[in-house]
């Protein structure tokens, strides 16, 4: 008798699921606002909780995802091809969601898949691990779901990130969309947003 450990997923797939959309949704609709990201208990191997309960929300065999070098191995390929089903590219512009593990570099955000002026949508979406989403430099947001400013501290982004986001910001309607994950919350960045050093 053959056996298989790739990993529990959802305990309640359809509700679970549903409840981290949700969540997701309403970090996009509310840049910088933490929400409360129900996770898998999952916790096997460099796949944690928070990019689990993404994964399996957004991912299918429709979807090519990347996987940073953490993350890229036979165990978690195993669970993302019997959860999902979906291909798993070498290439971050060829992804529609990059997974990113906490302590792996943050790919350029250039190097991703910026969508075109007719499809912007089929853009790259970045989901990055961080150690918290709170306690690192001071960044000021604006733009649409933001009354006026709003400031965020994450600890774990790249040194350039904010002249990286400046230049993803600039080609707008075109750009990557970044979601990021600590602690049972995952925020929003879309590509809307603009950013500056606080």
């Amino acid at each position: 008798m053959l056996s298989h450990d790739f990993g529990a997923g959802f305990a309640d797939p359809v509700r679970d699921a549903q409840a981290a959309f949700r969540a997701i949704l309403d970090a996009l609709a509310n840049p910088g606002m933490a929400q409360k990201l129900l996770t898998s208990g999952e916790r096997s191997t460099a796949l944690q909780g928070e990019l689990v309960s993404i994964l399996l929300t957004l991912s299918d065999h429709d979807t090519p995802i990347w996987l940073s070098p953490a993350l890229d191995t036979v165990a978690v390929r195993g669970f993302v091809g019997f959860h999902t089903g979906a291909p798993v590219v070498a290439d971050p512009e060829k992804a529609n969601f990059a997974f990113v593990a906490r302590g792996d570099d943050l790919p350029d955000l250039a190097s991703c898949n910026l969508g075109t002026q007719e499809y912007p949508d089929r853009s790259t979406t970045i989901v990055i691990e961080l150690l918290s989403l709170t306690g690192g430099a001071e960044l000021v947001l604006r733009g649409p779901g933001i009354a006026d400013t709003t400031t965020v501290a994450p600890q774990g982004l790249p040194q350039d990130f904010v002249a990286q986001w400046q230049d993803n910001r600039e080609l707008f309607p075109r750009g990557i969309d970044l979601l990021l994950v600590a602690g049972g919350e995952v925020i929003g960045l879309p590509r809307s947003t603009r950013i500056v050093e606080a």
